[in-house]
């Protein structure tokens, strides 16, 4: 469209030329035609204009004006004459041609030159004589021509301001087309990301579910530890064969530094990301990345990826917490007794075998409170000697539930190493056979806890079974407890006397009467001396006890006395 009108233009302005009467070119508007519509500035086109209006008759250039912009602006010339009264006359037009008065000539002009129907300049002429038809007709010739090489150099420059204006939007709109396909590929990118994360969701998987997602995602291998270092999932190849946890000090300096950061950061060979929620630091997620080839697609997946694995850590612990409230609670219903189906259908729902004989243990650390720590340490510590318990806190202790009867040393020494300190004691009860004898055993361990605490060795273990007679001594002793007591020692004895007729518990109770004396002894039984040695050789061997050690002897005694002053001689 532009070459079209450019065209015209020129096409206009050689017939202006032509159309000069005669045959010659004697004014040399022809040959000024040339030289117009080959320049491409207005100023110089208007010059040339200029320099020509003395050859057209009795004519004298005042001044010549482009259009420039808003402004009318004069064009400098040797030829212009015209000074600040011209200037001003030719604002007052306003666009319009007009006469301009000059004092010392009869005629003053000023002429529009115009194309496209918009003023592109003035030229004033003035002249001693008034213009006679045949002047009039060549400056109007020379303002159609100048009017048309003006045009036509407006237009050339518009056709290559909107040629490079073309240009221009050629570049910004492949460079938009171009970041709109980078856009678009980044959302497909992340698209996948998300899609990819919510499957691994939807399906339940866990920590390994999401490395797995984010090492196919990224191409590069991908770790979670735990908020200590410790491995928890490894996907992808180079996983090392050892995986030492790093020291304390050194990893709780590493999770400070990136916790200031904000999104993924670098660790040496690796990106790590915090799996926080809520401020707190469940685990690190990370990809290694030796050659440092990540780049934002990749933190994109691993930012998003840490989010799911912030999620999953924190239903873990919620599910975690919540096992071991019901845990707790059912500790605590078992010591204070409970119904045993309700405790049967609760132990199998934390996964603890309570049809399995039971053991209570109590743990006490001097200056170390029963808290949430304490307890979680006595835990580990249990399990490193293979005692898997159900766990509460009670009075300043801690107390476990177990199926396995510890190793009383090995235990002390576990709990010492957890705590760093031997200050501390453990009672553990004799077997449960049934949840409803767990409330008389957690007193035979806290029984075997405070005798522990009140010796002279108060620093380790002691087992209700090892108590001897500070097992009917202490408080809180009752008949039951007698009877017992009475049983471990004499009971081979009973049976023996029921079933045979005989007085061997008698014989060993008047034998400690008579402290030790045969003599004495046989008188009071009135038996032969010789017989008195036959039962209490037949004692020795039925109740597999020796008389002659001191402990041995003053246990049945106080057993034969319990067994004839409070039992009334029955067992």
């Amino acid at each position: 469209m532009a070459g079209r009108r450019k065209q015209a233009l020129f096409d206009h302005g050689q017939q202006e030329a032509h159309q000069l009467p005669g045959d010659s070119d004697p004014h040399g508007l022809l040959a000024l035609s040339g030289p117009l519509f080959r320049s491409t500035d207005g100023g110089a086109i208007l010059r040339m204009a200029m320099a020509q209006v003395s050859g057209l008759g009795p004519f004298r250039l005042e001044a010549g004006y482009l259009l420039t912009g808003d402004r009318i602006v004069r064009v400098p010339s040797r030829e212009s004459e015209g000074g600040e009264a011209v200037d001003r006359r030719v604002r007052e037009l306003v666009e319009a041609d007009g006469p301009v008065v000059f004092p010392t000539r009869v005629w003053g002009w000023a002429f529009g030159l115009r194309g496209f129907g918009r003023l592109l300049g003035y030229l004033v002429v003035s002249s001693r004589l008034r213009p006679s038809a045949q002047d009039h007709l060549l400056i109007t010739r020379l303002i159609r021509l100048t009017s048309a090489a003006l045009s036509l150099a407006a237009a050339g420059h518009r056709q290559r301001d909107d040629a490079r204006e073309m240009d221009r939007l050629r570049s910004e709109r492949a460079t938009e087309t171009q970041r709109v396909d980078t856009l678009r590929s980044e959302l497909r990118q992340q698209r996948i990301v998300h899609d990819t994360l919510a499957d691994v969701a939807a399906q339940g998987g866990g920590e390994d579910a999401i490395t797995h997602a984010l090492y196919q995602l990224t191409g590069l291998p991908a770790v979670a530890e735990d908020r200590f270092g410790n491995l928890r999932s490894w996907a992808g190849p180079g996983r090392p064969d050892d995986y030492p946890a790093p020291p304390a000090e050194r990893q709780q300096e590493m999770l400070r530094q990136a916790a200031i950061r904000s999104g993924p950061v670098r660790v040496k060979d690796r990106l790590i990301a915090l799996a926080c929620p809520g401020g707190e630091v469940l685990g690190v997620l990370a990809v290694v990345d030796p050659d440092g080839t990540a780049d934002e697609r990749t933190l994109f997946a691993l930012e998003h990826a840490v989010r799911s694995l912030a999620q999953e850590l924190t239903h873990l612990r919620s599910l975690a917490e919540a096992e071991l409230r019901l845990r707790r609670q059912l500790v605590d219903d078992l010591l204070e007794g409970t119904d045993e189906a309700s405790a049967y259908a609760r132990s199998d729902a934390v996964g603890h075998d309570l049809h399995q004989v039971q053991h209570v243990i109590v743990v006490n650390w001097r200056g170390r409170a029963a808290d949430d720590s304490f307890t979680r340490a006595v835990e580990r510590a249990a399990a490193t000697v293979g005692v898997r318990a159900l766990v509460t806190r009670r009075g300043g202790r801690v107390v476990l539930l177990t199926e396995v009867k510890p190793n009383g040393d090995a235990l002390h020494a576990a709990l010492a190493r957890e705590f760093g300190t031997h200050a501390g004691a453990i009672g553990v009860s004799r077997p449960c056979e049934s949840p409803a004898s767990i409330p008389r055993r957690y007193q035979e361990a806290v029984r075997a806890l405070e005798v522990r605490r009140q010796s002279r060795e108060r620093d380790g273990a002691t087992f209700f079974d090892d108590l001897g007679l500070f097992r009917i001594l202490g408080p809180g002793s009752d008949r039951r407890e007698l009877e017992a007591f009475v049983r471990e020692w004499l009971g081979g004895l009973i049976d023996y006397d029921t079933q045979h007729g005989t007085q061997l518990v008698e014989t060993l109770s008047r034998y400690f009467d008579c402290g030790g004396n045969y003599d004495e002894t046989a008188a009071a039984l009135t038996v032969h001396r010789s017989t008195l040695r036959y039962r209490l050789q037949r004692i020795r061997e039925i109740g597999g006890r020796d008389l002659a050690d001191v402990d041995t002897r003053l246990s049945l005694q106080v057993a034969t006395r319990v067994w004839k002053i409070i039992l009334g001689g029955r067992g």
